[in-house]
C-alpha cells in the first residue's frame, strides 16, 4: 500500500500574521494537504484560517499528539497516510509555535514515519532557538540545546553550574528554555548561579512586537535587571 508523505509545517511564535514569517510557497501548500496532526486543534484552526484556510476549516481532518498521546496512539496515526481506497494522503504536522519536532511531541510521529519509510518534507520557518542563537553575539559554531532544566530550584542552580562547566570546558553556547511563569525565578537562579564573567543572553518574544533580545555579562546583569513576565523566552550562556 502506496503513503504519502509527512509536511513539516511551523508555525508563528505568537500573534505574528502567517504571511509574515511563513513563506509563500509553505503557505500555498498548506491548501493542498487535508490532513492534520496537531499539538492542540483549536491553535491549529486559528493558524490553517489565518494562513488562508479561512472558509475551508471544515473541509480538514485534525487528529491531535500531544505530550498526553500514548505510543498506541501515535501508531494509528499511520492510518492517516492512505485513504479508504488505498491511495496515498498527505498529512501535515503542526507545532503550538515554531518548527514542528523540535522541542516537540511531533517527533514521534516523524520517527515512526522513517520506520514505515513514509517521506518526511521539512518546511522553512521561524524557530525561536536559532533566531536567538543568531542574535545572540554567542558562539554558533559550537552549541547544544538542553531542553527544559529542572523545576526545582535547588536542581535548577545545580544544572545551571554544570552547564556553565561544560560551556566553559567546550567554549560551547548552552541554550535553554523555561515554562513562561518561571521565567523570572529562573533568571534569578542564573544571576545567583553562575560567575560576573560569564555572558548571558535573554531573548524573548521573538519576532513579536515586543521582542527583546538582550547579552550581557552576568555581573552587568545583577545591576540592570530584568522582569521577563510570562513570554516566550529563550536563555544562552557561554563562559569564559
Amino acid at each position: 500500500m502506496a503513503n504519502g508523505r509527512l509536511y513539516l509545517i511551523p508555525s508563528p511564535l505568537g500573534g505574528d500574521d502567517p504571511r509574515d514569517v511563513i513563506p509563500g510557497p509553505v503557505l500555498e501548500r498548506l491548501t493542498s494537504i487535508k490532513r492534520y496532526v496537531v499539538e492542540e486543534t483549536r491553535t491549529a484552526r486559528r493558524f490553517l484560517s489565518a494562513a488562508g484556510l479561512k472558509g475551508h476549516i471544515a473541509d480538514l481532518e485534525f487528529r491531535e499528539l500531544n505530550e498526553h498521546t500514548r505510543p498506541e496512539e501515535v501508531e494509528n496515526l499511520l492510518e492517516l497516510f492512505s485513504d479508504v481506497e488505498g491511495q496515498p494522503t498527505d498529512v501535515g504536522l503542526i507545532s503550538e509555535a515554531g518548527l514542528p519536532a523540535v522541542a516537540d511531541p511531533g517527533a514521534a510521529l516523524v520517527a515512526l514515519c522513517h520506520q514505515h519509510d513514509i517521506q518526511v518534507v521539512p518546511f522553512v520557518g521561524p524557530s525561536s532557538l536559532m533566531l536567538a542563537l543568531m542574535a545572540s553575539g554567542l558562539n554558533g559554531q559550537s552549541f547544544a540545546f538542553q531542553g527544559y532544566l529542572p523545576a526545582k530550584p535547588e536542581e535548577r542552580r545545580k544544572v545551571i553550574k554544570d552547564l556553565e562547566k561544560r560551556s566553559s570546558q567546550l567554549g560551547q553556547t548552552e541554550l535553554f528554555i523555561e515554562t513562561p511563569y518561571r521565567n523570572d525565578s529562573m533568571m534569578s537562579d542564573l544571576l545567583v548561579s553562575l560567575q560576573p564573567s560569564t555572558r548571558l543572553c535573554v531573548a524573548a518574544d521573538i519576532t513579536l512586537p515586543d521582542e527583546t533580545i538582550i547579552t550581557k555579562t552576568v555581573k552587568a546583569w545583577r545591576s540592570t535587571p530584568i522582569t521577563i513576565g510570562k513570554r516566550p523566552c529563550v536563555f544562552l550562556l557561554l563562559a569564559k
